[in-house]
């Protein structure tokens, strides 16, 4: 039974957040993010700089990006200092843990309950099933307890699974995010950006 499976496999992946090919050169990886968050960077395209000027009071200010290294919960309070972290987090082929969170933070606010079941089910076949499409790194136990409350699930469900997967992601992905050459040319841009305004 695939059941029997999880604890090996759980107990295998539980210290990894990111599944990282070899055969991806960081420089295709640049590109890659670089056209994600267009959206974030300055572009000297007439039409983008008509759209950052109507947007301009919802875009991230130096300030923004640079309170983002304080703590990974400034970081995802913030609209697009989550949208960047979810690009950082698909470069490094990882998105499932920033989107398993989003999910549970969604979960919680449901209140009927045929919604948190119905909510609880996809999220299990997504995110906690064995080979789920979006399989997240937990340990069995965890697992299991969610298991057995897909029946009368509660707001707290999925609580101790999105603290595990808060926690990988704190403690591994957002100091890489940190560090990163992202990071480091959002903090330019919001620079260049907030000089531009200013002249």
């Amino acid at each position: 039974m695939r059941e029997n499976l999880a604890p090996v496999s759980s107990q295998n992946m539980a210290f990894t957040d990111c599944t990282k090919p070899t055969d991806l050169s960081t420089e295709k990886k640049r590109k890659n993010w670089r056209n994600r968050i267009g959206f974030l960077l300055k572009t000297n395209s007439s039409e983008s700089t008509l759209h950052i000027m109507k947007n301009r009071s919802c875009r991230p200010t130096a300030d923004d990006v640079n309170q983002w290294a304080q703590s990974l919960d400034t970081l995802l309070s913030h609209k697009y200092g989550k949208a960047a972290f979810c690009v950082f987090l698909k470069s490094e082929f990882c998105e499932e843990n920033i989107e398993f969170w989003t999910a549970c933070e969604d979960f919680r606010t449901h209140t009927s309950h045929k919604e948190l079941v119905s909510k609880a089910n996809s999220m299990y076949e997504e995110f906690i099933k064995s080979e789920a499409p979006k399989e997240i790194n937990l340990d069995f136990h965890t697992k299991n307890a969610i298991v057995q409350s897909l029946h009368e699930p509660t707001a707290t469900s999925f609580q101790s699974a999105q603290r595990k997967v808060y926690s990988l992601m704190e403690n591994n992905s957002y100091p890489r995010f940190i560090h990163s050459d992202l990071y480091k040319e959002l903090c330019d841009a919001a620079r260049r950006e907030g000089k531009h305004i200013k002249s």
